[in-house]
Formats: C-alpha cells, structure tokens, sequence
C-alpha cells in the first residue's frame, strides 16, 4: 500500500522521460494484457497529473498523449488477442479466483455490450479483460473502435487532468490514494447508476 500511496514523490525524483516510459509502459500493458491487471494503473494516471503539475520540466501536453495512445493501443492489442485466439486466450489462465474475474467480466460485457467498454476503464481488474472477451465475443470493430477511443480519453485523459488541477489543494500529495479512490468509486457508481437505469428501461422489459 505505502508503494501506492507515494507514487507522486517517486516519480517527482525521476526525470521526464523516464516518467514518460514508465507510466505509459504501465498503461499500455494493464489496458493489452492478461497480467496487467496487477498493475495500479487508476494511481499511477493520477499520480503522473500531480507531478506534471508540480515539476515544470514535465509536459502536460505530451504526458496526455502518450496516455491516450499506450490506453488506446492497449485495448486494440487486447481485443486482437481475443478476436485471434478466442476463449483458448482466457481460458489457459488456471487459477480460480482469476476465472472466477473473467467469469464477472464476462457478464459485464453481455449486460452492457458497448458501454462495457468504457465503462470497464474505471473498473480494476475489469478494464483488462473486457477487451479480450469483445474480441472474442466478435463485438464489431468500429463498434469497439469507438467505444475504445471514448474510454481512453475519460479514464486515460480524465483521470490525469483530474490529479494536474487537484494538485492546487493544500495537502492533495498526502492523500494521493484517497483521491484517486474517491475518482474511481465515483466511476464505479456511475456506471451502477446507468445499468439500473438500463434495467428498467422499456427495452429492457421487452
């Protein structure tokens, strides 16, 4: 947790470009792969904006960019994975609790089809394996093409301008975590919000 919780200062003693690889080497691999979702890629996204905010020598401009490009390649590689090897690439992952994830994500995706795609962004653990199962599920690619460029841009985009403007708050970098927690609960309850609203839908009941 204390690695989490100090992500700002750490990457406020590294210098800009190797700033840069890191956080979009993390995106681009907790949005592509399997095994990404170890990864903290909701706090590193907030973490990157705090320091871009506090270090002069860091662009905003650039680190959005790069964000929006390793998230939004991320997920293109992940629902190539899925639509290219089908249900053999998630089903080689043994472990219970894992299948036990994928199983969840599975359902997320066939209750709310498009939508799961962005949504799942704001979602740990979910935002990884949502594309594979759309590729594998042979959701049309325009149709995830657009919802992947909507997702990268809230989440990728949004959730880094989130820490750059927060960084004005006196006392924000002690509670770093905290913050990115009230983003991402906030996400989560939107999206409860709208499947609710779907659910009782006319269409819906139809």
């Amino acid at each position: 947790m204390e690695l989490f919780t100090s992500l700002d200062s750490q990457f406020a003693d590294i210098g800009p470009l190797l700033l840069y690889l890191i956080v979009g080497s993390i995106v681009f691999f907790e949005s592509a792969v399997v095994f990404g979702f170890l990864l903290p890629g909701s706090s590193i996204l907030f973490s990157a904006g705090l320091v871009a905010a506090s270090e002069e020598n860091v662009s905003i401009s650039a680190l959005l960019t790069l964000i929006f490009m390793a998230a939004f390649f991320g997920n293109q590689v992940g629902f190539v994975l899925g639509r290219a090897l089908g249900r053999s690439y998630l089903s080689k992952r043994k472990s219970p609790g894992l299948q036990k994830v994928i199983l969840k994500c599975e359902r997320f995706y066939e209750k709310s089809g498009w939508w799961s795609v962005v949504a799942a962004r704001f979602i740990p653990w979910v935002r990884t394996f949502v594309p594979p199962i759309a590729g594998a599920a042979k959701m049309p690619y325009y149709q995830f093409l657009t919802a992947n460029v909507l997702g990268a841009l809230a989440w990728g985009v949004g959730i880094t301008l989130a820490g750059y403007y927060t960084a004005s708050i006196p006392g924000v970098k002690t509670f770093t975590y905290a913050i990115a927690g009230f983003f991402i609960l906030g996400s989560i309850v939107s999206v409860i919000a709208d499947y609710l609203r779907r659910r009782r839908s006319p269409q819906d009941k139809s």
